[in-house]
């Protein structure tokens, strides 16, 4: 009895945790270059999704992006199949500064423009920078707030754990 007690409870249990994780919502945003993406394709991509929502304005956002495209993103590709998005929350008004600020800093991975904050607000997401890791099965396994000098390593630490190192 104890025996089928405690599987019905470890059924449920998992079953929870499993209806629990969340993914990304259905949206569609422009990339830089004017081309409709829906952000729930890169769930199903099947590699692990780094989502970075910043701005042109935001500091910390910019320096954030540019040490991990300077210091980590070659080898998260090459060794653990890893890709960024960066999602631009500039509004209208600022928009146009997007492509020329990253064409200038040479990213070369996909940048798309959330200006009426669709994707801001279905992801509940606050202050920039904001960012969420995504595992190969498109679930939502880690988010993080704000940016100091060195945070970019905790996210390694946390990609190296999804790729089981």
């Amino acid at each position: 009895m104890r025996i089928s007690l405690f599987s019905v409870l470890l059924f449920f249990v998992v079953t929870a945790s499993a209806q629990s994780q969340q993914t990304l919502p259905s949206v569609t945003l422009k990339d830089v270059n004017g081309k409709n993406k829906n952000v729930n394709e890169y769930a199903k991509s099947g590699k692990i999704t780094i989502i970075n929502f910043w701005a042109t304005w935001c500091t910390p956002c910019k320096k954030e992006l540019t040490n991990i495209n300077d210091n980590l993103l070659e080898t998260w590709q090459e060794k653990y199949n890893v890709e960024l998005v960066a999602v631009s929350i500039d509004d209208a008004k600022n928009v146009l500064k997007v492509k020329p600020y990253i064409d200038g800093q040479g990213w070369e991975f996909d940048v798309l423009l959330d200006v009426n904050g669709d994707l801001k607000r279905a992801l509940n997401v606050n202050n920039v920078p904001y960012t969420i890791l995504l595992d190969q099965k498109g679930n939502i396994v880690w988010k993080h707030e704000s940016y100091v000098e060195g945070n970019e390593y905790i996210l390694d630490e946390q990609i190296k754990k999804l790729a089981g190192l």
